[in-house]
């Protein structure tokens, strides 16, 4: 099996970092995130989509037969034939390991539900084609304004923490906000998921009859491809946390506009994507 096109686990990316009124340029190491598609076969049934995850690669065939057995299409001590990668020779060069087919010994003991995605379905996803599928969806690309004051973003995720009212008493539950260039909070909700607390917080908008437009999403903890393509979609200029981003979430905001701020925490902040919005 050929290696030389495998993604690893870290990606290079250049990154304008301030550290209070120091500002350098230099290289960094991002995560690798990258989407990766699992089909099922099982003798005198041929490989069908099933769900296509964002993850970091590596160890791809644990994490398919982890995800199979989680959703009970594994099970019993003889579950597989085989797990490997697609060998479909129209495969583009950055898709030929992003596809794992799970073969069975029998028929699963569920019927496999397929899941939808904003991805394509057929054997070979890749990053780009995730990126792709926002534009699809109706993301479009962000205007320069408003500019954003660094003091003000820098503040962001002590302004989320503020108001996680839930966490304070449990610890469990990730924060997301929607802040104005001001920093004065617009919404703020908390759930078990970063994900989910970024969806409550634009379906407030929704809801509401207003606009994510123009606004600050500040979410605890990383940043992922998934944070990044709900910001786009809601029109949100920029994306704050005090974790680092995944680089399919560097990409898809560098496309699209968005800035993103990783790492912001006292006087440093990283910027990864479209840093001129921030100034001062």
């Amino acid at each position: 099996m050929r290696t030389d096109r495998r993604p690893g686990p870290t990606t290079r990316a250049r990154v304008v970092e301030w550290r209070g009124d120091s500002r350098t340029e230099h290289e960094d190491r991002l995560a690798t995130e990258e989407p990766l598609e699992l089909r099922l076969a099982w003798p005198g049934h041929p490989p069908q989509h099933f769900v296509v995850t964002m993850r970091t690669p590596g160890h791809d065939f644990e994490l398919a037969a982890g995800l199979a057995h989680g959703e009970g299409l594994v099970v019993g001590s003889r579950p597989l034939v085989s797990v490997a990668y697609c060998t479909d020779t129209t495969l583009a060069p950055d898709q030929e390991f992003n596809v794992v087919t799970l073969m069975l010994t029998d028929p699963p003991p569920v019927t496999p539900a397929v899941r939808s995605t904003t991805m394509s379905g057929a054997c070979g996803v890749c990053g780009r084609e995730s990126l792709d599928a926002v534009a699809a969806l109706g993301g479009r690309r962000l205007p320069d304004h408003p500019q954003l004051d660094r003091d003000v973003v820098a503040t962001l995720p002590d302004r989320l923490r503020e108001q996680q009212h839930i966490f304070s008493r449990t610890g469990g539950l990730h924060g997301a906000g929607l802040f104005s260039a001001d920093g004065t909070a617009v919404v703020v909700r908390e759930d078990i998921g970063r994900h989910n607390a970024t969806d409550k917080v634009i379906g407030h908008q929704l809801l509401a009859g207003a606009s994510a437009e123009g606004l600050v999403l500040a979410v605890s903890g990383r940043i992922g491809y998934e944070i990044v393509q709900k910001a786009v979609l809601a029109g949100v200029v920029a994306v704050v946390a005090v974790g680092a981003p995944s680089s399919l979430a560097v990409e898809l905001a560098r496309d699209f506009g968005l800035t993103v701020a990783g790492w912001v925490r006292g006087d440093r902040m990283v910027l990864h994507a479209n840093p001129d919005r921030i100034t001062g």
